[in-house]
């Protein structure tokens, strides 16, 4: 084995793993509470929304406690077609409220490790 091949795969071994796991999908066009999923902290909601209107459309998620049914506040609010993720550094077992109007949405939940919420920077905050 030469030396070069050697030293990418020592390269790749040693990188740490930067792919988050999605946990749960959830995708629809109505409304809808989502089936219970659990998750360690930290993690992200990574939303997308679209649909035939540019101006009709709307989209609202709420977090729920899954366990006591306890409204834990409003992760999104939008009436623009788009995509973003959000943060959570509380883990838990939690549901979705999703109300949606004249849209197409698409919510993945994903697990990240500490290292990849650290890359995560709010929009409007420089680092």
């Amino acid at each position: 084995m030469s030396k070069k091949i050697l030293v990418g795969l020592l390269a790749l071994v040693a990188l740490p793993a930067l792919a988050s796991d999605v946990v749960k999908e959830f995708s629809g066009t109505s409304n809808m509470t989502t089936s219970v999923f659990t998750v360690e902290s930290p993690w992200i909601l990574d939303w997308r929304l679209n649909g035939d209107y540019e101006t009709l459309i709307a989209l609202d998620i709420s977090l729920i406690e899954a366990r006591t049914g306890k409204h834990i506040g409003r992760v999104l609010h939008t009436k623009h077609k788009g995509n973003g993720v959000k943060l959570f550094n509380e883990g838990g077992t939690y549901q979705l409220r999703v109300s949606a109007t004249l849209a197409r949405w698409n919510i993945k939940i994903e697990q990240l490790s500490a290292e990849e919420a650290e890359l995560y920077t709010p929009r409007g905050s420089a680092r």
